[in-house]
């Protein structure tokens, strides 16, 4: 592998490397809410997804003839994302074809570490998505028992979403809502959890609060504007309020702001760049959602914008270069 392209890569390391230690750690209070709310099947998961993008570091170090960086725990926050993304039910293969599919297509055949245009992680959820929809897309209800090895046997259902699209209200409870105690992906329900991830990740000044907030407001805003519910009115305030709510805590809408948007190598640079990748983040989400097959709409919004990220951050640069002349 070409030296100067490992001592670039070294030295990105050294300024990001923390981020994904720390969205590392961040997984654990979302996998420890998965396995209270379904059992030891996520752990496992989450495991599965971890040795496989361990291996593939591993892996590609050797193929690179390179040496195994240890500090670098890119691949394996990607994995757990990914892994979090999905039901508790979903097959053992599944996880482990959308952990190889982030890892080696969506970041080492761009170059491996900061060279990838597109999330990796955002890269495999979108490849499980579209290979295996049915169990993708289908959860089972909190608190049901699923078995260790062989789920195959649990009723999963895409009620939520379901019931969305066709115009419906959720008649879940505010507090449900918050703890994930609803059909979802197993890590994306806890809205409180994630909440308190992403107070952490700020606070440690691993993320930027520029694009989550952006996104988020966009994504309420639109909820707001145009609720998909039937028989919502012009002045029915507190009706429109539920429908923001209903949008905001399903479909891993927090999940993605919290931790996928700020991926630092994905993510727009500039401070209003950044404020406008989260709104068209936030817009090319809601249309995934209002007009789209699939529930988590947002992974795939987020590759789509991911597209443009480095042309906001040199069309930013070029303004200010010549309002500053």
């Amino acid at each position: 592998m070409d030296e100067r392209l490992i001592q670039q890569q070294e030295q990105e390391l050294a300024k990001t490397g923390r981020y994904y230690l720390h969205v590392c750690l961040m997984t654990i209070p979302l996998l420890c809410m998965a396995c209270f709310l379904y059992g030891l099947r996520p752990l496992l998961l989450c495991g599965a997804a971890l040795l496989t993008g361990n291996l593939c570091d591993r892996l590609v170090s050797l193929l690179r003839r390179r040496v195994y960086r240890a500090g670098d725990f890119s691949n394996e926050s990607f994995a757990l994302i990914i892994a979090l993304l999905m039901p508790a039910t979903v097959d053992w293969y599944v996880v482990i074809m959308a952990v190889l599919a982030g890892v080696l297509i969506g970041k080492e055949v761009f170059g491996g570490y900061g060279s990838y245009p597109f999330n990796p992680a955002a890269v495999g959820y979108a490849v499980a998505a579209v290979s295996w929809p049915e169990q993708v897309f289908r959860y089972p209800q909190p608190y049901i028992n699923i078995p260790l090895w062989d789920a195959t046997g649990v009723p999963v259902s895409s009620t939520i979403s379901d019931t969305l699209r066709s115009g419906g209200s959720l008649n879940i409870s505010a507090i449900s809502l918050g703890l994930g105690e609803y059909a979802a992906p197993m890590g994306t329900g806890a809205a409180l959890i994630l909440l308190a991830c992403g107070l952490f990740l700020w606070l440690q000044k691993d993320v930027r609060l520029g694009a989550s907030v952006s996104f988020v407001v966009t994504c309420a805003l639109i909820a707001f504007l145009f609720p998909r519910q039937v028989g919502v009115n012009g002045v029915d305030i507190a009706l429109r309020l539920q429908c923001v709510r209903d949008e905001l805590l399903t479909g891993a809408m927090l999940f993605s702001a919290v931790f996928l948007i700020n991926e630092p190598y994905t993510c727009v640079h500039h401070r209003m760049g950044r404020v406008l990748y989260g709104v068209l983040v936030g817009v090319v989400s809601m249309g995934f959602r209002y007009y789209g097959v699939y529930e988590t709409g947002v992974c795939f919004a987020l590759l789509a914008v991911n597209s443009v990220s480095a042309w906001i951050d040199r069309t930013e640069a070029k303004l200010y270069h010549l309002t500053h002349l």
